[in-house]
């Protein structure tokens, strides 16, 4: 199974910028990630954006949509900032034949402490083993894009309506 992997921005690709005391999103880490974790599946990136999550219109979803739909592979994963994350998996719903995962980090991949690697790892496995449809995978668990909001006190996501089905 060859996993297609749309990378958008957002706080995992972020690098900091010192003589701007900012940061920005830059290229994509997940190319490291992959390979500093010796992942053996097959796979693509391809890089679809380069925004913080909150900065995305309607019609960036719409690319990104466009993006999945154009990609022949079954498992598509996409990386994406994580204020908006939810927001672009709903647009993502209906997409037949495809098993399409959300990730991000809280804190930029470059950190140290970051938990890009854990998600990223988490979307791989999830995008491989669910049925069909949309999911978010962070902190550990996997969400329904309808039932999830990140919160934003606790900087960690949670489930807003009942319990979810994939637990």
């Amino acid at each position: 199974m060859k996993i297609k992997i749309i990378t958008t921005g957002g706080t995992i690709d972020k690098v900091y910028f010192d003589a701007q005391s900012k940061y920005e999103v830059g290229e994509s880490h997940v190319p490291d990630i992959f390979r500093e974790s010796h992942v053996t599946v097959d796979y693509e990136v391809v890089n679809a954006l380069r925004k913080d999550s909150l900065e995305m219109t309607d019609e960036d979803r719409a690319l990104i949509r466009a993006t999945v739909e154009a990609a022949s592979e079954r498992a598509i994963v996409v990386t994406h900032g994580t204020d908006t994350m939810a927001e672009t998996g709903r647009a993502l719903r209906g997409i037949p034949g495809k098993v399409i995962v959300l990730t991000g980090s809280l804190h930029p991949a470059r950190f140290k402490n970051s938990d890009a690697v854990f998600n990223v790892a988490a979307a791989v496995i999830a995008v491989q083993t669910l049925p069909e449809g949309v999911y978010l995978t962070m902190n550990g668990r996997i969400y329904d894009p309808d039932c999830v909001r990140k919160n934003r006190e606790r900087n960690a996501f949670e489930e807003i309506i009942g319990e979810s089905s994939f637990e």
